[in-house]
C-alpha cells in the first residue's frame, strides 16, 4: 500500500518503520507545514496534533482515501466525521489507542465493570502516567476505559483530578519523562483493592496496530473501530 503520514513525529517515525518492515511504502510524510496530495496514497494514517486532525480526516474523506487516526483532543467534531464519511461513502477509523494488547485491556475492562457492578463497596478509579510532551490530558485511552466502566455501571461521567463519587468516575493524568504510556483501573473497597493494569514498553505496539488497521481497510467503507479490526464484537 501507498501510506500517507499526516503527523510526522515520534509516532509517525514509529509507523513508517512498521510500515516499511511489512513491504508498504510511504508516499507523503506531512509535519502539519507542508502541502501535499492525499490522492497519491491508498491509506492515510493520522497522527498529528489536535487542531490538525479534523482537517486531515475530512480531506481524506473529500477525497476518497480511507484514513485512521490515532490523534486525541478532536473528538468534540467526532460525530462531524461520521456524518462526512457516510455521506461521502468514505472509510474511517478512530482508536484512542491502536495498540492490540490495550484493545483487549479495553474488552477485560468492560467485563471486569460488570462483575463490580453490584458491589457498592468498591470504589472505582483510573489512572494513566504518559511522557511530558503529550498534548492532551486525560489520555483518550483513560477516557475510553472510563467510558466502558460507564457503560457497565451506574457511573455517569468522569472528572480530572477529582474524588470519585456515587456517579462520576475519579481520573488522574500523571506526566514524567520517557513514559510511552501507563493505565490502572482500581477497585478499592476498606478491605481490597483489585487492579487491573497496562503497561506499554515502547510505541512498537501503537505503531504496528496501526498499520494493520490500516491493512485491513483494504476494500472497506463505512466507520469502525478496533473491535471490527481484531473481530472483538
Amino acid at each position: 500500500m501507498k501510506i500517507a503520514l499526516l503527523g510526522y513525529g515520534r509516532m509517525g517515525k514509529e509507523i513508517e518503520k512498521i510500515a516499511l518492515q511489512r513491504g508498504h511504502e510511504i508516499v507523503i510524510k506531512s509535519t502539519g507545514e507542508n502541502s501535499y496530495d492525499i490522492t497519491k496514497a491508498d491509506v492515510a494514517i493520522d497522527f498529528s496534533i489536535p487542531s490538525s486532525a479534523y482537517d486531515n480526516i475530512s480531506n481524506c474523506i473529500n477525497n476518497n482515501v480511507p484514513v485512521i487516526s490515532g490523534t486525541t483532543g478532536w473528538l468534540d467534531k467526532y460525530n462531524d466525521i461520521v456524518d462526512l464519511c457516510n455521506e461521502k461513502n468514505g472509510t474511517f477509523i478512530y482508536a484512542s489507542n491502536f495498540s492490540l494488547g490495550v484493545n483487549v485491556f479495553f474488552e477485560l475492562n468492560k467485563q471486569l465493570a460488570k462483575i463490580m457492578s453490584t458491589l457498592e463497596q468498591y470504589n472505582v478509579s483510573i489512572e494513566e502516567i504518559h511522557h511530558i510532551k503529550k498534548l492532551d490530558a486525560p489520555s483518550g485511552t483513560a477516557i475510553t476505559l472510563a467510558e466502558g466502566v460507564i457503560e457497565n455501571t451506574n457511573k455517569k461521567a468522569w472528572e480530572l483530578d477529582k474524588k470519585t463519587s456515587d456517579e462520576n468516575i475519579s481520573i488522574k493524568a500523571i506526566r514524567t519523562p520517557d513514559v510511552p504510556g501507563t493505565h490502572t483501573v482500581t477497585y478499592n473497597s476498606e478491605v481490597d483493592t483489585i487492579d487491573i493494569k497496562h503497561t506499554a514498553h515502547n510505541r512498537q505496539g501503537f505503531a504496528l496496530g496501526a498499520v494493520i488497521a490500516a491493512e485491513w481497510l483494504n476494500g472497506k467503507t463505512g466507520v469502525f473501530t478496533m473491535r471490527d479490526v481484531l473481530n472483538l464484537g
